[in-house]
Formats: C-alpha cells, structure tokens, sequence
C-alpha cells in the first residue's frame, strides 16, 4: 500500500507542472446556425493533442502553454473538419461554422458500441498513427502493450506467431473483440487468435479498449474488457506505401498498401498485401504469415456503402509445451523427471534424440518437439458488407453482413499409440500381433461463422439513443486423420479416426441512452438482451460421445454518470453486469458425473477521475469486478483423467488505475500508467492427483490470488524529438504472478521490467514523396523474464511432484524498417 501511496501521489502532483498562458474561446455551429454540442476542438501540434468539447450550446474554450504558432482542428460527425493556424500572442475569440460533409463519413459504421464524448466507460483510444509507429511485424497485442492493465505473452519468444494478452489479469476468451462492429471471438472458444490475421495492424484506422462490462457490443461476454477496431477509412487523396523491416531471428515484415483515393466523388478501393516469416526466439518455432485486405467502398452524402475481403494464412512451429523450469534451472534429476513423465504420455519417444535435445539445447530456447512438420496450419477468410444510410442530421442506420470462413490443421507426430485408441483393428505379422505404432496425425478444424449486425442511431443535442443488435451463427466440424502409421492396418491411409460437430447461434439486442442534462451532468443507460443456443454432436477424439445441447438467456444491463466539475476536470461512475456462458472445452471436458458448468457473472463497478490541461492530463479509475460461478482451473479432473474448468462462486477483481501525460518542453513528453490491484477467490478447494491412493486429494484455501493476475502493472513511454529525429523509449513492469490459483511461491513467475528503445527519422524527398527510417532496439538491458506457464502438479511416495512448462522471452534484440509512401 506505501508503494501505490507514492505513486498516487505523484499522479496527482503531475498536472500542476505545467500552466497555460492564453485561451481561444469561441462557439461551433452548423451553416445554419444550429450549435453543435459534443464537436471535438483540439491542438493537433503537440504530442498529447490536448482538447475539449463543446458544451450544449456548442460553446468552448481551449487553453495554449505559450506564445506560438498552433495548429487547432475542430471535427464532429457528418461534418467537413475544420482547420487553422493560429498565432497565439493573447486570448482570442473564434466562432467555427461546420459545413456538412459531402459523404456519410465511415466513422459512423462503428459509432453504436464505440464509448465516446461524456459516457461513463474507462477506455484508451489508439491511433492509425500510433500503431504504424509500433508496427515492425509483431502481432496487434505488442501494438497495445502499453495500455493500462495490459500484459502481453508470446509462445515464439517474439512477438510473432501465437501471442496472447490480459487485461486486469482477465484471459482473451473473455474480452469482447470486434472488427467494424462484426464479433471476432471465435464461437466456441472464445479466443481471437490475432496470429490468423497477420499484419491486421496495417489495415486499421483506430482502435478503441474498453476495460471493465463497458458498453453493449456484439458477440460474447465482455469479463474484463472490449476491444473495437475500425478497419481503414477514406483516405480522399491517391496514396501508395512500402513498408519493409528486418530483424532478429531473421524476421522480415513486407507490405504493399494503396489506395485509389475518392473516384468521381463517390468511390474508393484500398488494399494491402503482406507477408512475415520469423524463425522465433524458441528453437523451431518458426512462422510463415500471409494476409491481404481489399476493401472497395460507395459514398454520397447520406449513404455509404463499403465491401470488404480479408484472409490471413498461417504456419507455425508448434511451441505450445514451454521449457521446464527444471530446464532453466539445469536442475538435471527434474529434467530426467520431464523426459520420463512426457515419454509416458506419448508425447515424445524419448529417446536418445530427445534426450540430447533437452540436455544440450538452449536453456531458454528448448522446444520439446522435433519432429520436421509439427506446425499448426490454417487459413481464414473474412467477408463483410457493411452499409449505412443517414435517414437527417439526427437519424442514422447500420447494417452489416459478414461471413467467416476457416479452415486448417495442426499436425503431430505421436508415438507408441495403440490401435484400440483409434478405432483400429491390431496389426499381425506372421505370428506378431503388434498393438501399438508410432503415426502422424492430423486434427481439422472446418469452420463457417456467418449473420448481420445493425444499429439505429439518433442524436440530437442533448439525447443520444441507440437501438442495436445482432445475429451471428457457427457451424464448426472436428475431426481427426491419420496421415501416416509405422504399421500399417486394414484401413486407408488418410483414416479418419473422429468426427464432431459444433452449432452456435447468437441473438442480441441492446439499447442505449446517453442523455446530457446540462454542460456538467450526463446521463448514461444501457440494457443488453442476449440469447444462445449451442449443440454438439459425435465423437470426442478419445471416443467420448459429447452430444449435448444448452440454451441460455443473459440480461446485462448497464449505467453510469458523467459530471464536468470544469473545463478540465471531471469524475464519472458506472456499474455494469455481464454474463457469458461456458466456452465448448469446458462443456467437452466436464465431468459427466458432476454438475454441468454453468454461466459466470459479473458485475462492475468504475469510480474516475480525470484532469486535462494543454501541458498535461491525469486520470484515476478504481474498478471492483464481483465474479459469480466464474470458471476456474482447480486441478479436479474428468472421469477420463483429463484437467477441467471448475465454476467458484465467490471471487474479485479490483484495483485503481492511473494514468498521466505531461508535455515537459515542445521536444519531451511523458506518457505512464499504472494499476495497482487485488484478485482473490474466496473459499477455493484444490485439487491434486495422487499416485499412491488414485483419488484426488484436496486442499482447501479460504482465500487464495487468482492465476496470472500481477497486482502491479505499470507502463511509460518517453517521447524526444530532436532535430527531426524521434526517440522513444519504452517500458513495461509487470508485478510477480501466479501460474494457478493456489498462491505457491514454488508456481509463479517472477517480476520484470523490460525497456525497448525506438528512433524514426522522417523526412519528404519530393513533395510527392515521404520515407520513415525506423529502428528498435528491444529489451536493451537483455532482461531474462517469462509471461506465461503451465503446470500440473501431482503427489507421489508422499512427495508432491510437478511438471511445467514456461514461456521464456527474447533477451536483447534489434529490428529495422522503411516505410516509402507516395
């Protein structure tokens, strides 16, 4: 607590180190006259891009840090932006007419679930601009990695291939994510694996998290936050880029961009064609990624209508298992322990092969697997149809249709499999009967998700109301063939050995009323209706029948306040419930036997605060998440051995969050923030195999800290700009955290912080042509840190034992890029 004291403190102290010298006041209007309330005003040259908003009577006042030449820019939806230069040398005044824009800009397609203007939702916004700065190869959760309460992980060691994040310690099945107001989350996991969309960074225009319930979106649950991205919009002028990076692991990043600008005043097409390959930090784990985006698009001043197709490929090296901590450790009699325990459950022969490639491989880079092929194989293609139409200045519709097609494999080599496990009949050899084979398999995944999503929107000038919803369907096929057998058996060659099949259809409906009573207090409603019915039918691939069928019905209703204490300050509170149902392993793997997994709840409860000056902007969030039968990993097993997902019915989330920007000089800024928390579950019983009696033996916790939930996080970023030259330095600290949920300090990972150095150099050749040179030199002090881990713990001879796996990060390591725009 002395340690979030002081950092409290010095958030607090930060926004009085800067002052303003004169203010430009004024009203934003239409041609008409009519006053536009909530219009964006802000100073576009320097680097926190310091605003305000107008109030109800379309009024503002922006405040300058000093005598100088200003760039401000005043914009609100379905209006032309305004721009102009001032020469600060006293207060001013400055009414700003609008004039109404000649095209229905594309902002207005995700406009009913973004949080904007005065609602009470605790978000980050990210640019275009942002993103392309960051954007050397890695996937989009290292694009984000500096948000608040965000940790990112990467099986590759990298950055490219699997990553995954949390957000306040909460998994990705559990974060809403959206592209274009369209769900991204898969149906029956609920993941979003971001290595399926390679370079989708380059093709988006903003980003928006919302941490917490947030407001009503589509498709799942939002548990601990809501991500929505907007994919590129119109660019009025022809355009072409180059953009090429090289790095570590010989790593290489190559895209081409263009764009046709507005044809014949109506029209635009933009596309995208890229391709990264890495070898990874971990020995193998290689990726091969292919995207490309085409998106061809109709505007007039009240329609817009857009089509856009995207695909991503994917192949890479399957580093799943982690490296043992006896590895790490060169803890010899554990590694001996790790090789006999993995070769009993055939995931390696374990022999002398093997063996060399434990002992002799990099501590931190040792990868179980060495079979050539063992890769994970996919492709996914996304189409989307998206178009509104508005109705007048106050009324405005969203439809969207969307279609989701993957497919793919992973393959792996698997030994010493017995014939009766597959369905198979043994194979006799003259008086031999052999029962068993060494063989490659592959598991399918053959995937369709389709439906629309719509929205009606009214704004007038102190109501906002959104009525919206959705329809999403899933039909998945799984199934399993075997490629190749070491013996052969009466069967074909390409035997398929299991088959399932998944539905899910997904209804919702949600509206919204954001009401502003006068220019200090505003109200803000939301109620979400959401209905689910999910069937499963065939065979597991242990031969498990996992027929079965649940229907649900959530209501998520949601509230808040917003109130302007000044010009600058302000503090709002909110409280939101969301449900989400048990994703398709946890109803797979659950034991018949035992009750079925049943919904989790939430309900959230934001508190915050926020300070905004031209020099600098502070804000605090305190944030309790009350968690209802959330679904946790307690060790119990199924009636075939295998680890499930167990509902506790008391547990939290809570904590604050800080964040400040200050701008010290015209060439030095700082942006920071930091959360500090508690994550707990009350009265938790664990679970532990025991080889000597075969029962589970149990251990009860009356209060124990949630799995991967570091009560520290902190991020920074320093921001100079020297002579055209901009260098950033970047870092991140992430608190120790625990691989379950037992508080074990013998399963945890430790503490780290990591600090990754940038410089662009931007310049023009021509007036028609602009070059960024970018280099990074990530982790500059060689940091040795891992994100992620897995255990299973068991107790055996009286002694409990453990086997694990973590994710080791790279250590110091360079990239380089050009990017060539025309």
């Amino acid at each position: 607590m002395k340690k979030l004291s002081v950092v409290l403190a010095f958030f607090i102290c930060m926004h009085f180190t800067a002052f303003s010298q004169y203010s430009v006041s004024g009203k934003v209007t239409d041609l008409n006259g009519n006053v536009l309330t909530g219009a964006n005003v802000i100073i576009t040259n320097i680097s926190n891009n310091y605003g305000v908003n107008t109030d109800v009577s379309g009024n503002y006042s922006i405040k300058f840090p000093k005598n100088g030449t200003y760039i401000l820019k005043v914009s609100f939806l379905g209006f032309e932006d305004f721009r102009d230069t001032l020469k600060i040398k006293a207060d001013q005044t400055l009414d700003i007419k609008l004039k109404q824009g000649e095209i229905l800009a594309d902002e207005v397609v995700i406009s009913a679930i973004k949080a904007k203007g005065n609602m009470p939702v605790t978000h980050t916004e990210i640019s275009k601009e942002k993103l392309r700065e960051q954007n050397m190869g890695q996937d989009l959760p290292y694009l984000m990695a500096l948000t608040p309460s965000l940790v990112t992980t990467s099986d590759a060691g990298g950055g490219v291939g699997y990553t995954n994040f949390r957000i306040r310690g909460t998994d990705m099945n559990r974060i809403n994510i959206t592209i274009n107001g369209i769900p991204l989350n898969d149906a029956e996991s609920h993941c979003v694996y971001w290595v399926d969309l390679p370079d989708i960074a380059s093709s988006v225009e903003n980003l928006q998290i919302q941490r917490g319930v947030g407001t009503s979106t589509q498709g799942g649950g939002a548990f601990g936050a809501t991500i929505n991205l907007q994919t590129l919009s119109l660019n009025k002028n022809p355009y072409a880029e180059i953009s090429s990076t090289t790095g570590s692991f010989n790593t290489f990043k190559n895209s081409v961009s263009f764009g046709t600008g507005l044809l014949n005043n109506h029209f635009s097409v933009d596309g995208r064609l890229s391709k990264i390959s890495s070898d990874g930090f971990i020995d193998r784990a290689s990726s091969n990624l292919k995207s490309f985006y085409l998106s061809g698009a109709y505007y007039n001043v009240n329609t817009l209508l857009k089509f856009i197709v995207s695909s991503g490929f994917e192949e890479t090296y399957q580093a799943w298992q982690g490296v043992p901590k006896a590895k790490l450790k060169n803890d010899k009699e554990g590694m001996l322990n790790y090789l006999a325990v993995q070769t009993s459950w055939n995931e390696i022969d374990g022999g002398k092969a093997d063996s060399l490639n434990l002992f002799n491989s990099n501590a931190r880079t040792y990868n179980m697997y060495t079979y050539k092929n063992q890769v994970d194989h996919y492709n996914q293609d996304h189409y989307q149809l998206l178009f509104s139409h508005s109705f007048s200045k106050t009324l405005n519709f969203n439809l969207a249709l969307h279609l989701t097609r993957g497919k793919g494999y992973y393959e792996e080599y698997k030994p010493r499999q017995g014939f009766e496990d597959y369905g198979l009949e043994n194979v006799v050899i003259e008086n031999d009967t052999i029962t068993e084979t060494n063989l490659i398999r592959r598991k399918w995944l053959d995937n369709y998700f389709y439906g629309t999503t719509g929205s009606l929107q009214y704004s007038g000038k102190n109501l906002e109301i959104i009525l919206g919803g959705g329809w999403n369907k899933y039909d998945g096929d799984h199934y399993g063939r075997i490629i190749w057998a070491q013996y052969m058996t009466t069967a074909a060659m390409d035997y398929q050995y299991y088959f399932n099949n998944g539905k899910k259809t997904d209804f919702n409906s949600f509206l919204k009323i954001n009401y502003r009573i006068n220019n200090k207090l505003s109200l803000f409603g939301d109620a979400q209706i959401r209905k689910i019915s999910q069937t499963i039918n065939g065979l597991d691939d242990d031969y498990r029948d996992i027929t079965q069928s649940h229907n649900f019905t959530f209501f998520n209703p949601k509230g808040g306040f917003n109130y302007a204490i000044s010009d600058k300050q302000s503090f709002y509170g909110y409280a939101g419930i969301a449900h989400r149902e048990p994703n398709r392993d946890n109803f797979v793997d659950a034991d018949p036997s035992k009750p079925v997994p049943v919904p989790e709840r939430l309900l959230d409860y934001e508190l915050g605060y926020s300070y905004k000056s031209v020099g600098s902007q502070f804000g605090v969030n305190f944030y309790y998440m009350d968690y209802d039968n959330q679904l946790v990993l307690t060790g119990m097993i199924n009636d075939v051995g295998n680890a499930i997902m167990t509902n506790v019915k008391s547990s939290y989330r809570t904590g604050v969050e800080l964040t400040a920007a200050i701008q010290f000089t015209d060439f030095l800024g700082w942006n920071i923030n930091a959360t500090y928390s508690q994550n707990r579950i009350n009265n938790f019983t664990e679970y532990i195999d025991n080889y000597d009696t075969w029962i589970q033996d149990e251990v009860f916790h009356k209060t124990t800290k949630l799995a991967f939930s570091p009560e520290i996080v902190l991020g920074s970023s320093f921001d100079l700009n020297i002579k055209k030259v901009n260098i950033i330095l970047n870092s991140k600290y992430v608190g120790e955290q625990f691989i379950d949920n037992t508080s074990n300090n013998d399963r945890k990972l430790d503490a780290y912080l990591v600090n990754d150095l940038k410089f662009i150099r931007s310049f023009k050749l021509k007036s028609y042509c602009s070059i960024d040179l970018m280099v990074n030199i990530n982790n500059i002090l060689n940091e040795e840190y891992e994100t992620n881990a897995w255990v299973y713990q068991y107790n055996e001879g009286g002694v409990n034992k453990a086997i694990d796996g973590y994710f080791p990060q790279a250590g110091r390591n360079y990239q380089a890029g050009l990017i060539l725009r025309f």
